[in-house]
């Protein structure tokens, strides 16, 4: 008889602990979603954007990043806002020239009507790479360009965002390549919905100092890419940043807007995402 209790009592524990250990198809814990968190679409290639959107809501982002607008129905089914859109012109070719001004205006004002239709926040735009222009002349062009298209911008609800981009590693002569130049750009077009997506990968490899200069910037930022340096990958102990306290200097700045990883994972892509959303998640 103590035997068989002994059993059963074992066997109760056994099942017990069993149940206890999770799922790797499990709904995780609720983010606690002081931070939007997002996702860019091109770091998960190998993955159909279905399978993206599906696990992006069960871990708790709110977004994907850089997809097209015959895209973003896919991912407004699983409640996910197509957070950076298409807005005008590539990395290489922005508003940094005035004889794209045109082309990329026309560019932008189809684009911020279809975001402001789908409700989508934001769209992305580039000043271009420098082919020996000089930093001011730059600097000229891409306000006068700006200009041209932030009345529309405030008009329909949209921001247009300018990235900043590392020229030393992945975009060589590009020329919105350090912060400073960046936010003189902002100062200059002086507009609500003319900001800067602050990728802070970038900018890590560009000029550090990365607490500070978010927080004494932040009313020029409208999204933030994360991305481990080096290498751009996991948010994780092999790179250089404490993420955690990045986010926390996100958060207590009083941002709102979307935070979005953009590192490309080398180990399993939905757990790599996961273990980045609960380490950002302040």
């Amino acid at each position: 008889m103590i035997l068989t209790v002994m059993t059963r009592r074992t066997a109760f524990q056994l099942a017990g602990a069993a149940a206890a250990l999770p799922s790797l198809s499990a709904q995780p814990a609720p983010l606690k979603g002081r931070l939007k968190q997002s996702a860019a679409r091109w770091c998960y290639g190998k993955m159909s954007l279905d399978d993206l959107a599906r696990e992006a809501a069960r871990i708790g982002l709110r977004g994907i990043d850089l997809i097209d607008y015959k895209e973003w129905p896919t991912v407004q089914k699983y409640g996910l806002v197509p957070a950076m859109t298409p807005g005008a012109g590539k990395i290489g070719d922005g508003f940094n020239r005035k004889e794209s001004h045109d082309r990329l205006v026309a560019e932008m004002e189809e684009n911020i009507g279809r975001a402001a239709a789908a409700k989508a926040p934001n769209v992305i735009t580039f000043s271009g790479n420098r082919r020996g222009q000089a930093d001011a002349e730059g600097l000229d062009n891409c306000t006068i360009g700006l200009n041209r298209v932030k009345k529309l911008a405030e008009d329909k609800g949209v921001t247009i965002c300018v990235e900043l981009l590392n020229s030393k590693i992945d975009h060589h002569d590009y020329q919105c390549d350090h912060t400073v130049w960046g936010v003189e750009l902002m100062k200059r077009v002086d507009s609500p919905r003319v900001k800067l997506l602050y990728d802070i990968y970038h900018m890590q490899i560009m000029e550090g100092d990365i607490i500070r200069t978010i927080r004494e910037n932040i009313q020029y930022i409208a999204h933030f890419h994360t991305g481990g340096v080096p290498g751009r990958h996991e948010l994780d102990g092999t790179q250089e940043l404490q993420w955690r306290a990045v986010a926390e200097a996100i958060v207590g700045a009083g941002f709102t807007g979307y935070f979005a990883h953009e590192f490309v994972p080398t180990r399993d892509p939905m757990t790599s995402l996961e273990e980045a959303a609960k380490l950002c998640d302040v």
